[in-house]
């Protein structure tokens, strides 16, 4: 493999993911998907499997999997056999099987585990009528969660205007902080990063709840007045207007875990349902100019 071509790799395999996403439910056959990238079927799957170290059936299935997993989470008026046509299996049979494959539960099992295990776990009560101990650290976390947020968090339900994005994908936690590099010397010599308006996006395509973090799916975006030509790695994007829970925080970088969790109980505790796009972070600060070291970011969950 020419090591050389590099970008011009992540470039067209960056195009079939997003093409892959947005077409779960149709037709993803390698040839369809190598057309896409400009490469022939067989040059495809080998460069392919090179850059995302799966080949592109595990891929395709993996990513029906997690939208599917995603959608279970959230949205509980969704039935299986919905799911199940939604992301491009045959039957519920084999959907059911390859849930249970990829995450150790079936589907309806997976389900029943996340959003109710407050009045799950409150069920479970010792002979004498003492709470069981599992209640009791579940309820010392979730205070303790509930108050961090009110703490460190300003949480907003407001409509953030159309963003258009420059942007840079990274496959795994540990390849965004090169996205960023790539980026900001991209958008340094167009004048952008001196422009007061300009603001450093990150969108999350994938959730660390069902995604193993060195295959989370991420962009490194730069907002721009206009949309942009793509060119080597760099694709343009467009955040529509979106309705969504925005939770500015003052912070390390070592909360933003605990910022993402608290913001999405605090939407489950407040009765909003996730729409189906994708999360972002909208950065108002560089942290390194911070005498704290911590960002000024807004989270953003769209919502219904």
């Amino acid at each position: 493999m020419d090591t050389g071509m590099l970008p011009e790799y992540m470039a067209r395999i960056d195009k079939a993911l997003r093409f892959i996403d947005e077409n779960l439910d149709g037709d993803l056959s390698l040839d369809a998907v190598a057309e896409v990238a400009h490469y022939s079927p067989f040059h495809f799957h080998r460069i392919f499997k090179f850059i995302t170290n799966e080949s592109l059936n595990v891929y395709i299935t993996r990513r029906r999997l997690e939208k599917a997993a995603a959608v279970l989470m959230h949205r509980p008026e969704v039935s299986i056999s919905e799911l199940s046509l939604q992301f491009g299996f045959t039957a519920n049979a084999s959907f059911t099987r390859s849930f249970k494959k990829f995450y150790g539960v079936g589907p309806l099992e997976f389900r029943r585990q996340l959003p109710d295990r407050f009045s799950k776990i409150r069920q479970v009560e010792s002979k004498n009528g003492q709470v069981d101990g599992l209640f009791e650290e579940y309820l010392c976390n979730m205070n303790d969660l509930n108050q961090w947020i009110s703490m460190n968090a300003n949480i907003e339900i407001k409509t953030v205007p159309t963003l258009h994005l420059a942007c840079i994908t990274s496959l795994g936690v540990a390849g965004l902080a090169g996205a960023y590099g790539e980026l900001v010397k991209w958008a340094i010599p167009r004048g952008l990063l001196s422009e007061p308006d300009t603001k450093m996006v990150t969108v999350y395509h994938d959730s660390f709840k069902i995604t193993s973090p060195d295959k989370v799916r991420m962009s490194a975006c730069v907002s721009v007045r206009q949309p942009v030509d793509a060119s080597g790695k760099l694709h343009p994007a467009t955040l529509d207007a979106a309705r969504c829970i925005v939770g500015r925080f003052e912070i390390p970088l070592s909360e933003f875990e605990k910022a993402w969790s608290g913001l999405f109980v605090w939407m489950n505790q407040n009765g909003y349902t996730k729409a189906n796009r994708n999360p972002f972070e909208i950065y108002h600060n560089n942290y390194n100019e911070h005498p704290e070291k911590k960002c000024i970011v807004d989270f953003c969950i769209p919502v219904e």
